[in-house]
């Protein structure tokens, strides 16, 4: 059986996608910001004959994102999102979005895959002095959207200054970084924090300063910090090598995140 949730299904909703902190990273942070009942966010619910809650569907604005551990009523779920005549987007863990997707009446006009890794333990992160690294505050945004702007990977996304003011005010966000010759060096930043999870974002390196390990002393502060604040960390990447250099520092994959535009 199917249902819209509402604030006095907190707790058995909460039960079940705390169990992920890190997969669940936006459905926990949006239900925090918002809660069951805006005009532009709600939640539904998929429980057992036994009445036990088994999945979630949060739609927030356009998106869609479903959440079962196991199995689900993809079918009831996707009847949902069909009769949202506005919906553009739904992602999720590819496993739980390739179920729902034989459902759904549009096609996809794109369907992106990227590997989904997690931290949550910090045995893997330098040791070494990490002095060096800065938490940046309002002040310092202008200079780190410079800086993310100078990196290929970056140079055509809407990074704005505004956005990144917003998310830091609001608490759902930071970013330390690695100053050189007056100017940033290197960074890293978060986005959708949460009380249980956040996401690693912007990690960069001037162009001048590459192959001094500064990103990843960034990342090494940044992680540490957070772990300490018992949260559990989450990237996208879809570059082997950038792979690599996160798993370096105690990342494992934890399966693919899919984007499918409509």
């Amino acid at each position: 059986m199917i249902r819209q949730l509402t604030t006095e299904d907190d707790s058995i909703c909460q039960d079940l996608i705390t169990q992920a902190p890190a997969e669940n990273l936006f459905i926990i942070g949006d239900i925090e910001a918002f809660g069951y009942d805006q005009d532009f966010q709600k939640v539904w619910g998929d429980f057992t004959d036994e009445g036990v809650l088994r999945g979630v569907l949060l739609r927030y604005r356009e998106n869609y994102i479903p959440y079962a551990p196991g199995g689900y009523d993809a079918e009831g779920f996707a009847s949902i999102i069909n009769q949202d005549e506005e919906f553009l987007y739904i992602s999720g863990l590819k496993e739980i979005v390739s179920k729902l997707d034989p459902f759904i009446s549009r096609e996809a006009k794109q369907k992106r895959h990227l590997h989904y890794a997690k931290c949550t333990q910090g045995e893997s992160l330098d040791q070494g002095d990490l002095s060096m690294v800065k938490e940046a505050g309002i002040e310092d945004i202008p200079a780190l959207v410079d800086l993310l702007l100078t990196v290929p990977e970056f140079e055509h996304s809407n990074i704005s200054v505004e956005s990144k003011e917003h998310s830091m005010k609001a608490g759902a966000a930071r970013s330390y970084y690695i100053e050189g010759d007056g100017r940033l060096a290197a960074s890293a930043s978060t986005t959708a924090e949460n009380s249980k999870s956040a996401m690693i974002v912007g990690v960069c390196t001037h162009a001048d300063y590459k192959k001094r390990g500064y990103a990843s002393k960034c990342m090494s502060k940044l992680v540490g910090d957070l772990l300490g604040e018992g949260k559990e960390l989450c990237l996208f990447y879809d570059n082997p090598d950038a792979g690599k250099i996160y798993k370096r520092i105690g990342f494992h994959d934890i399966g693919y995140w899919s984007m499918f535009s409509y």
